[in-house]
C-alpha cells in the first residue's frame, strides 16, 4: 500500500481545499492529513483559525478521501511526521514550492498546483468587508 501524507490549516474550508486532498489521494492508496494546530496557523499566518481545530479536524475526517487525521504542532517535525506514519509521498500546494525538497530522502515530495482564484484569507478578507 502506498501511503500519502499532506498538511494544511483547513480553515474556512473551499473547493481548493477538497480538490487538492483528492489530487493528494490520488498519489496513493492512503491519506493521512496533519491538521495545523491553532499556535501553528498563528505563527504561520499571525492570526488565529476561524473554525476551532476540533471543527477543522471533523470536516477533514468527514471527506472520503481522507483515511486519517492528526494534529500538526510544528512544520520542523514534518520527517517525524513523515516517519511515523509511514508515508511514501509528501504533496504539498505549489506555494510550498521547494520548501520541503529536503524530505525526498524519506519520501517522495511531490507539489501541487494550487485551484486558481481561491484564497482561504481572501475568502475571510471578503467576509470582513460584507460585515
Amino acid at each position: 500500500m502506498k501511503k500519502v501524507i499532506t498538511f494544511g490549516t483547513f480553515d474556512v474550508c473551499h473547493v481548493g481545499h477538497i480538490r487538492l486532498l483528492a489530487r493528494a489521494k490520488a498519489q496513493g492508496d492512503h491519506l493521512t492529513v496533519g491538521v495545523s494546530s491553532d499556535q501553528l496557523n498563528l505563527d504561520k499566518k499571525g492570526r488565529n483559525p476561524i473554525y476551532s481545530l476540533d471543527n477543522r479536524i471533523e470536516i477533514i475526517q468527514a471527506l472520503r478521501c481522507v483515511d486519517a487525521v492528526f494534529v500538526e504542532e510544528s512544520l520542523q517535525r514534518k520527517s517525524e511526521y513523515i516517519r511515523s506514519h509511514g508515508a511514501d509521498v509528501l504533496v504539498m500546494g505549489d506555494d510550498w514550492q521547494g520548501k520541503f525538497d529536503h524530505l525526498a530522502n524519506l519520501c517522495k515530495v511531490i507539489y501541487l498546483p494550487r485551484t486558481p482564484s481561491v484564497s482561504t484569507t481572501e475568502i475571510i478578507e471578503i467576509i470582513r468587508e460584507v460585515k
